[in-house]
Protein backbone atom coordinates (compact mmCIF):
# COMPACT_ATOMS: atom_id res chain seq x y z
CA UNK A 1 0.00 0.00 0.00
CA UNK A 2 2.87 2.36 0.80
CA UNK A 3 4.35 1.73 -2.66
CA UNK A 4 1.05 2.58 -4.36
CA UNK A 5 0.71 5.85 -2.44
CA UNK A 6 4.36 6.75 -3.06
CA UNK A 7 3.93 6.10 -6.80
CA UNK A 8 0.79 8.26 -6.91
CA UNK A 9 2.50 11.14 -5.09
CA UNK A 10 5.57 10.90 -7.35
CA UNK A 11 3.49 10.96 -10.55
CA UNK A 12 1.42 13.88 -9.28
CA UNK A 13 4.51 15.86 -8.29
CA UNK A 14 6.25 15.28 -11.61
CA UNK A 15 3.21 16.16 -13.67
CA UNK A 16 2.69 19.54 -12.03
CA UNK A 17 5.74 20.69 -13.97
CA UNK A 18 3.89 20.07 -17.25
CA UNK A 19 2.30 23.20 -18.75
CA UNK A 20 -1.10 21.67 -19.54
CA UNK A 21 -4.61 21.80 -18.12
CA UNK A 22 -5.36 19.84 -14.97
CA UNK A 23 -8.74 18.74 -13.67
CA UNK A 24 -9.47 17.57 -10.12
CA UNK A 25 -12.75 16.16 -8.87
CA UNK A 26 -14.74 12.99 -8.27
CA UNK A 27 -16.15 10.07 -10.26
CA UNK A 28 -19.45 8.78 -8.93
CA UNK A 29 -21.05 5.50 -9.98
CA UNK A 30 -20.44 1.92 -8.96
CA UNK A 31 -17.89 3.33 -6.52
CA UNK A 32 -16.55 6.71 -5.44
CA UNK A 33 -13.23 7.92 -6.76
CA UNK A 34 -11.08 10.99 -6.30
CA UNK A 35 -10.15 11.82 -9.91
CA UNK A 36 -7.27 13.82 -11.32
CA UNK A 37 -6.55 14.47 -15.01
CA UNK A 38 -3.39 15.99 -16.45
CA UNK A 39 -3.13 17.11 -20.06
CA UNK A 40 -0.23 15.74 -22.10
CA UNK A 41 0.59 16.76 -25.65
CA UNK A 42 -1.99 18.65 -27.67
CA UNK A 43 -5.25 17.04 -26.58
CA UNK A 44 -4.39 13.81 -24.77
CA UNK A 45 -4.30 13.34 -21.02
CA UNK A 46 -3.53 11.03 -18.13
CA UNK A 47 -6.21 10.23 -15.57
CA UNK A 48 -5.52 8.85 -12.11
CA UNK A 49 -8.35 7.79 -9.81
CA UNK A 50 -8.18 6.79 -6.15
CA UNK A 51 -11.24 4.67 -5.40
CA UNK A 52 -12.76 3.97 -2.01
CA UNK A 53 -15.84 1.87 -1.42
CA UNK A 54 -17.57 -0.06 1.31
CA UNK A 55 -17.54 2.81 3.79
CA UNK A 56 -21.31 2.71 4.34
CA UNK A 57 -21.93 -1.05 4.42
CA UNK A 58 -21.06 -1.83 8.06
CA UNK A 59 -17.59 -2.95 6.96
CA UNK A 60 -18.79 -6.20 5.30
CA UNK A 61 -16.38 -5.38 2.48
CA UNK A 62 -14.04 -2.52 1.66
CA UNK A 63 -11.65 -1.63 -1.11
CA UNK A 64 -9.14 0.98 -2.02
CA UNK A 65 -7.76 1.07 -5.55
CA UNK A 66 -5.66 3.20 -7.85
CA UNK A 67 -6.49 3.40 -11.55
CA UNK A 68 -4.41 4.96 -14.30
CA UNK A 69 -5.75 5.64 -17.80
CA UNK A 70 -4.12 7.21 -20.85
CA UNK A 71 -6.80 9.03 -22.87
CA UNK A 72 -6.83 10.15 -26.49
CA UNK A 73 -9.27 13.06 -26.65
CA UNK A 74 -11.16 14.52 -29.64
CA UNK A 75 -13.60 17.42 -29.86
CA UNK A 76 -17.09 16.77 -31.17
CA UNK A 77 -18.10 20.45 -31.02
CA UNK A 78 -16.69 23.46 -29.14
CA UNK A 79 -16.86 22.29 -25.49
CA UNK A 80 -18.06 18.70 -26.03
CA UNK A 81 -15.54 15.92 -26.61
CA UNK A 82 -15.04 12.19 -26.41
CA UNK A 83 -12.11 10.07 -25.29
CA UNK A 84 -10.85 6.51 -25.23
CA UNK A 85 -7.73 4.85 -23.90
CA UNK A 86 -6.01 1.93 -22.17
CA UNK A 87 -5.49 1.64 -18.45
CA UNK A 88 -4.91 -0.52 -15.39
CA UNK A 89 -6.10 -0.77 -11.79
CA UNK A 90 -4.43 -2.07 -8.63
CA UNK A 91 -6.42 -2.44 -5.44
CA UNK A 92 -6.65 -3.97 -2.00
CA UNK A 93 -9.92 -5.71 -1.09
CA UNK A 94 -11.18 -6.95 2.27
CA UNK A 95 -14.33 -8.86 3.32
CA UNK A 96 -15.62 -9.84 6.73
CA UNK A 97 -14.91 -13.53 7.23
CA UNK A 98 -12.49 -13.74 4.27
CA UNK A 99 -8.83 -13.09 3.70
CA UNK A 100 -7.80 -9.79 2.15
CA UNK A 101 -6.64 -9.79 -1.47
CA UNK A 102 -4.60 -7.67 -3.80
CA UNK A 103 -6.41 -7.15 -7.10
CA UNK A 104 -5.12 -6.10 -10.51
CA UNK A 105 -6.98 -5.40 -13.73
CA UNK A 106 -6.24 -4.13 -17.25
CA UNK A 107 -8.67 -2.58 -19.68
CA UNK A 108 -9.66 0.85 -20.82
CA UNK A 109 -12.11 3.70 -20.68
CA UNK A 110 -14.43 5.38 -23.16
CA UNK A 111 -16.56 8.43 -22.50
CA UNK A 112 -17.76 11.92 -23.29
CA UNK A 113 -17.03 15.18 -21.48
CA UNK A 114 -18.41 18.69 -21.48
CA UNK A 115 -16.73 21.87 -20.23
CA UNK A 116 -19.24 24.22 -18.59
CA UNK A 117 -18.95 28.04 -18.93
CA UNK A 118 -17.62 28.01 -15.34
CA UNK A 119 -14.39 26.03 -14.69
CA UNK A 120 -16.17 22.68 -14.31
CA UNK A 121 -15.98 19.60 -16.48
CA UNK A 122 -18.72 16.94 -16.54
CA UNK A 123 -18.01 13.49 -17.94
CA UNK A 124 -19.84 10.22 -18.41
CA UNK A 125 -17.77 7.12 -19.08
CA UNK A 126 -17.59 3.35 -19.05
CA UNK A 127 -14.52 1.44 -17.90
CA UNK A 128 -14.40 -2.21 -19.04
CA UNK A 129 -11.65 -4.13 -17.25
CA UNK A 130 -10.33 -7.66 -17.16
CA UNK A 131 -9.65 -8.57 -13.53
CA UNK A 132 -6.45 -10.63 -13.51
CA UNK A 133 -6.39 -11.24 -9.75
CA UNK A 134 -8.61 -10.35 -6.84
CA UNK A 135 -12.10 -10.96 -5.63
CA UNK A 136 -13.78 -11.06 -9.05
CA UNK A 137 -11.47 -12.53 -11.69
CA UNK A 138 -12.65 -12.12 -15.27
CA UNK A 139 -14.46 -9.38 -17.12
CA UNK A 140 -16.08 -6.49 -15.26
CA UNK A 141 -16.96 -2.90 -15.93
CA UNK A 142 -18.15 0.27 -14.27
CA UNK A 143 -19.89 3.44 -15.40
CA UNK A 144 -19.41 6.80 -13.72
CA UNK A 145 -20.35 10.45 -13.78
CA UNK A 146 -17.33 12.69 -13.30
CA UNK A 147 -17.37 16.23 -11.92
CA UNK A 148 -14.02 18.02 -12.00
CA UNK A 149 -12.73 21.52 -11.36
CA UNK A 150 -10.53 22.75 -14.23
CA UNK A 151 -7.39 24.74 -13.39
Amino acid sequence: MKKVLFTLIAVLALSFGVKAQSNLGVRLGTGTELSWQQGVGNANRLEFDLGLDGIFNNHEWNYICLSGIYQWHWNIVDKLGWYVGPGATVGFYTWSGHTSELGAAVGGQIGIDYELPIPLQLSLDARPMWNITGYNEGFGWSACLGIRYMF
